[in-house]
């Protein structure tokens, strides 16, 4: 059921525009596509995110955004994702790290990654992966990383997707921005005196895991 969750919101979420919301209040979501309208309702769960990543890196460089997320309850969280929009041009193939049993979809920009168990409340889950930008992206690669996560009540665990849009789940995110600056290389100078500024550290993939984009428009 979270899998096939994910994929309907993946889809709804990309033409949406998300607000993070803050610790005491969650912007939330009726069906797939999220309001922008601060509304302080509270959530089954509230999650406390923490993200590292890549501060820059060279064109065709890599990214590795590492994300922690406590539930900060007042819940057990069952029905959460973690991940969220990568970056515009990258390479449709990402590597990912995670607890045992997490699994993952990537479509459009959209990445969640779930696992098979409930997060107690005060316990943390974490999230590691890694984009590949294309040779031709430059500037800075703007991601928005960190937790989506819906209220579904007990007994409604096998209700088709249809249905749960229908009946209006809830859905609330906290997403944070993180950006990466693209480090262009240096001329090629003829002045053996010159002496080049240092090499941007390349990064590590953060597991043996890979995940295709579907669609493959990043």
């Amino acid at each position: 059921m979270r899998r096939s969750l994910s994929l309907l919101l993946a889809g709804g979420l990309a033409a949406a525009p998300l607000v993070a919301p803050t610790q005491a209040g969650a912007v939330t979501a009726t069906g797939p596509v999220a309001r922008t309208a601060s509304i302080k309702i509270a959530p089954y769960s509230s999650f406390k995110i923490s993200v590292k990543h890549s501060s820059r890196t060279k064109r065709s460089g890599k990214i590795t955004y590492s994300v922690q997320a406590k539930n900060l309850g007042p819940h057990y969280a069952d029905y959460y994702w973690m991940g969220g929009e990568v970056p515009k041009g990258v390479v449709p193939k990402l590597r990912w790290g995670g607890p045992k049993g997490t699994k993952c979809t990537w479509e459009g920009r959209w990445f969640w990654c779930w696992g098979p168990l409930r997060l107690e409340k005060g316990k943390t889950d974490w999230l590691k992966f890694q984009v590949t930008l294309k040779k031709g992206t430059k500037g800075v690669a703007k991601a928005r990383v960190g937790v989506m996560s819906f209220d579904v009540d007990q007994g409604m665990e096998n209700i088709d997707e249809e249905e749960l849009k229908r009946l209006g789940i809830k859905g609330y995110y906290w997403l944070k921005t993180a950006k990466t600056r693209i480090v262009s290389p240096p001329p090629r100078r003829t002045n053996r005196t010159w002496t080049p500024p240092p090499v941007v550290k390349e990064y590590n993939p953060p597991s043996s895991h890979e995940e295709s984009n579907k669609k493959k428009d990043t």
